[in-house]
């Protein structure tokens, strides 16, 4: 029995095996298709043999070609496109955006075949695209990498987007912004159609302690990609490699070949604030992704980022965030 949407499935209802098929596209990301499909293995038994016990999966293809990634790893189809009920459900692995015609018509005819079958379709990484592509996000919200959220919304200015979370299960729709969330969809997935011990046991050969929930945030974007003006964004990137111990604003200048007073008076007219408050907001942007993804302490946070002690930045942070750090990591522990 299929799921009939990503909210169904318990693992009372779950099928007997999980069975994924997987479209790869050209250029596609190796990392997040690896750690998507190691995630199924290793769920599938318990005696680390990649026996398909619980699960299985097939790359599926128009052809019997090798598919090279964007790193040129070459992955070959196990599969012709079959009957999509089969599955279920159809990951797509996308990669780079600059390839064109990553699909070929005869995928995007099977894709929608799925789609008519009721089939739930997964865009991993820039798969997402490919599906948008073919007519097939209407009404369903996708979640993109910060990276790729601007493309998206240019190419498909009706189609509902964000770029906050790690990954998002919308109906009959699935889409991740891809790296390391690939493995946590694909636990959600196990979790959902397996169980939670098939789910720990994947995790615990990944040596990944927990699974993220589709809740959680992605990586704040650097704060230098919000500005256009090349010095601006090489002094930003400058603050962000000399976080802990910091650099003098004259020495932050220097690097990007202008005066303290030249680089003051484009950080003002680029970016709306002096070079120092920006370090200040650097810093803290750092800060509040490791209270999001970390366990270190307040003080071990505080010191990493610049700060001399944890009141200094406990005080910082409220002027920006309007919340203590404290609040925030109570927050995020009350959602998980």
């Amino acid at each position: 029995m299929r799921p009939e949407d990503f909210r169904s499935g318990d693992s009372a209802a779950a099928p007997k095996q999980l069975k994924v098929g997987f479209v790869l596209a050209r250029s596609f990301t190796l990392s997040a298709f690896a750690l998507f499909v190691d995630t199924l293995r290793l769920a599938s038994d318990q005696f680390d043999r990649s026996g398909r016990v619980r699960a299985d999966w097939q790359v599926l293809g128009s052809t019997r070609h090798l598919i090279a990634s964007s790193c040129g790893v070459q992955v070959a189809p196990t599969s012709d496109f079959v009957d999509p009920s089969r599955f279920d459900y159809i990951v797509v692995g996308g990669g780079l955006l600059t390839v064109d015609r990553p699909v070929d018509q005869e995928t995007i005819t099977f894709l929608k075949r799925a789609s008519a079958q009721r089939v739930p379709l997964i865009g991993l990484c820039t798969g997402t695209f490919i599906l948008a592509e073919a007519g097939l996000m209407a009404n369903h919200e996708a979640c993109v990498s910060w990276l790729h959220v601007k493309a998206y919304r240019e190419r498909f200015p009706d189609l509902p987007v964000r770029s906050d979370r790690l990954f998002n299960l919308d109906r009959r729709r699935g889409s991740c912004a891809g790296g390391s969330s690939a493995a946590d969809m694909a636990a959600l997935l196990v979790r959902r159609s397996i169980s939670l011990e098939a789910e720990r046991n994947a995790l615990e050969v990944l040596q990944i302690e927990k699974a993220r929930s589709p809740a959680d945030t992605q990586p704040h974007r650097p704060l230098y990609e919000n500005y256009e003006d090349d010095r601006v964004r090489a002094a930003m990137i400058t603050m962000e490699q000399h976080m802990e111990f910091g650099i003098s604003i004259p020495a932050l200048a220097s690097s990007v070949g202008l005066s303290r007073r030249q680089l003051e008076r484009i950080f003002l007219e680029k970016a709306g604030m002096s070079p120092a408050q920006a370090y200040k907001r650097v810093r803290l942007g750092r800060a509040k992704a490791l209270l999001a993804h970390s366990k270190r302490t307040m003080i071990e946070i505080a010191l990493d980022v610049g700060f001399e002690n944890a009141s200094h930045f406990t005080r910082a942070f409220k002027r920006t965030f309007g919340v203590t750090p404290s609040q925030v990591r109570a927050t995020l522990a009350d959602i998980h």
